[in-house]
């Protein structure tokens, strides 16, 4: 746990998890998703919410640190329940679910609507942080799109990477358009820029066809250096976990102006 940052004070009010929930899923819009995970509610806990902790992820570290936070509710961007994983609440993942009902503790996740929320989502906390103003979509004919197209000042990678570096506490990873053997550095300056947060990788194509001269994700597979090489765009591959704070942390500022409540934002470290 790396940062554990109190966004409200202690209050007496309390809210149910389906009311929370409801809240949520307005707020954010989640029934125009089409999710690789539900959105919402996924383990009610039984009791009414006084506290709240939001994380990236609900792995193990994050219940812990809940249940000594005494919350009575986690929220995340990447919760349970995914497709295609086994059924069964047996090893890590029945460990997890158990330490949730036996502590009362409810589970809230929000995917995709995290994602793409035009005000407190992970593309666009992350434009935000970087100076930058979304202008479109990704991909123009989306409602809710998952992936923007932002602008900046004019700068050159190395400035860009300063920027990142400064609003991540971490050094992305740079693949140079005009790749350069000795350096794999550029000058040439860059200005429209595509964004989609986490493992997005493959949205570059995307990106490049769509005219931007950079595209920020989280995640690198060994094909999209050359992608970007032979395409002519910079890629910068920030972290998955580090591009993804920012959403659910905004999303535990709204719930607690909106509820009185006391949340915690909770930074499990995560290098990937």
């Amino acid at each position: 746990m790396s940062a554990h940052d109190i966004l409200t004070t202690s209050s007496n009010k309390t809210i149910t998890a389906q009311s929370l929930t409801e809240f949520c899923d307005d707020y954010l819009s989640a029934t125009a998703f089409k999710d690789y995970a539900p959105n919402g509610l996924q383990i009610d806990g039984g009791r009414p919410i006084e506290r709240i902790v939001t994380g990236v992820t609900a792995c193990d570290a994050l219940i812990d640190a809940a249940i000594a936070d005494n919350a009575d509710a986690i929220m995340v961007h990447h919760g349970y329940f995914w497709k295609g994983e086994p059924a069964p609440l047996t090893g890590m993942k029945g460990q997890r679910i158990r330490k949730l009902m036996q502590h009362g503790i409810s589970l809230i996740g929000y995917h995709l609507p995290l994602d793409a929320h035009p005000v407190i989502g992970n593309n666009a906390t992350l434009a935000a942080a970087l100076d930058m103003t979304i202008i479109g979509a990704l991909y123009p004919a989306e409602t809710h799109p998952v992936g923007n197209i932002a602008i900046c000042t004019a700068q050159n990678a190395q400035s860009l990477i300063a920027q990142i570096t400064q609003a991540l506490a971490r050094i992305p990873l740079h693949i140079a358009a005009e790749y350069n053997v000795d350096t794999n550095t550029s000058n040439r300056l860059i200005e429209r820029v595509g964004i989609c947060t986490g493992g997005a990788q493959d949205m570059i194509e995307q990106a490049a066809l769509m005219g931007c001269d950079a595209f920020i994700s989280g995640e690198i597979s060994e094909r999209t250096t050359h992608i970007a090489r032979e395409l002519g765009i910079d890629y910068f591959a920030c972290g998955h976990h580090a591009t993804e704070r920012g959403g659910i942390e905004a999303l535990g500022r709204i719930i607690a102006q909106q509820f009185d409540l006391p949340v915690t934002f909770i930074d499990i470290d995560n290098p990937a």
